[in-house]
């Protein structure tokens, strides 16, 4: 008999169990046509949990429920799961990071959402406290963070799945940008984290709420008419024929539905034509096998327009967090995953230097346009972490180390280069 997970198909506490089964190589099926507040209520489910709550994992030694439980159960039956760590201090601290999630975070997210979509009264008190929690504890998390790319060791354990699902909610729900922008580090984790193929094959592409759902309002319920006798009936539809046909009135104006907006332009796309053209950049980039320097760079610079375009030099911030040379790389990755949105307007080389650590991540971007744009800035949270600096084309030892970017010279700047990463 397979595991059978019983829980919608957005249900983030089942994502936990979903997730974990894919780090673990375990399988685990989730019951098909599930719908909550029926098939939760059927007397074969209240046979796994009398309550009724979800989810329910199906084994063949009997059901399972809380979904902290079923994921952990799951994990187990992996011997020696590196998801729990491998030594008994980080099995303990992943148990310690699960207890910490559920507590500070995910019932203090709960606190704040479920008012507000009327699934529990409203009371502005208690969503003032449920905040103050809440920002209480990401800050502590944030605190932790700004030391480590994972909460326990270096790669993701079963705390990261835990936390990351239960954040999920926040980010997709409730927790604007404005909100998280407090705790940068805790952005960086959480995009670190869903971006993770095993988070992406479950959740998918995760988008931040873009603002706080409004309180539901809740209507009393209208009593009913009572019902018109028979023979009453029957007149009435007598005196309708005799009646001549009514115009329908028209709505009034304030129900009418309003057209949908067309979406509003890019800001990039209303500046004046330029001409350098990205694209065929991007082309000649990619397809200078030799005599890079001749070809491409010399292109380069010939296509180049300083009022269309602007490069500009970034340097992280937290160089002496890189210890770790693949979750170093997996941090530039993330980056340039979350840069997607620019990908019409931009260009850019990652570099992370050194043979040993702390590395040192570098980079050269060209945007369009003579500032870095704003919904760049806005939407991916990356941008804080890093120092940024126009570059002067004016001098010639800033125009000497845009060619070194684009070009991976190594050593780059008197240091070995670890990897290169292009954006285009």
């Amino acid at each position: 008999m397979a595991l059978v997970i019983h829980a919608g198909s957005t249900n983030k506490n089942a994502f936990k169990t979903l997730i974990a089964a894919e780090y673990s190589g375990i399988e685990v099926e989730l019951v098909k046509n599930f719908q909550m507040g029926v098939s939760n209520k059927s007397p074969e489910f209240l046979k796994m949990n009398p309550i009724g709550k979800v989810p329910v994992l199906e084994t063949p030694d009997g059901p399972v429920f809380e979904s902290n439980a079923i994921a952990r159960y799951v994990t187990r039956l992996k011997a020696d799961n590196p998801l729990y760590g491998s030594s008994l201090i980080e099995y303990a601290q992943i148990e310690q990071w699960i207890d910490f999630s559920t507590n500070e975070i995910d019932t203090n997210v709960n606190r704040w959402l479920f008012p507000r979509l009327g699934s529990v009264q409203y009371n502005a008190q208690v969503e003032e406290l449920a905040i103050a929690s809440l920002k209480r504890g990401l800050e502590a998390l944030s605190i932790h963070l700004a030391k480590n790319t994972y909460l326990v060791g270096h790669s993701v354990t079963l705390a990261d799945i835990i936390l990351g699902c239960n954040l999920y909610i926040g980010f997709t729900q409730i927790m604007t940008k404005s909100f998280t922008s407090e705790f940068p580090h805790v952005e960086r984790y959480f995009w670190t984290i869903v971006n993770q193929p095993n988070f992406r094959k479950i959740i998918g592409e995760v988008k931040q709420a873009e603002s706080v759902p409004p309180i539901a309002s809740r209507k009393p319920a209208q009593p009913k008419e009572p019902a018109k006798p028979k023979e009453a009936k029957k007149e009435a539809k007598k005196e309708v024929k005799k009646e001549e046909p009514k115009p329908k009135a028209e709505a009034p104006a304030e129900e009418e539905e309003e057209a949908p907006k067309p979406k509003p332009k890019n800001p990039l796309d209303l500046l004046p034509p330029s001409k350098m053209i990205l694209d065929e950049w991007k082309r000649l980039y990619s397809n200078t096998k030799t005599n890079f320097r001749e070809v491409a760079i010399k292109g380069f610079w010939d296509m180049y327009d300083p009022e269309g375009y602007s490069l500009w030099f970034c340097d992280y911030k937290y160089n002496d967090e890189n210890t770790v040379s693949f979750v170093t790389l997996n941090k530039v990755g993330g980056f340039l995953q979350r840069m997607d949105l620019a990908r019409k307007y931009a260009f850019g080389k990652m570099l992370v230097i050194g043979s040993d650590s702390p590395y040192k991540v570098k980079g050269l971007w060209l945007f369009r346009g003579k500032d870095i744009p704003q919904f760049v800035i806005d939407e991916c949270y990356d941008m804080e972490l890093y120092e940024w600096t126009k570059v002067d084309i004016n001098d010639e030892n800033q125009k000497e180390r845009v060619n070194a970017f684009i070009e991976d010279q190594e050593p780059f700047e008197g240091e070995a280069l670890l990897d290169a990463k292009c954006f285009k």
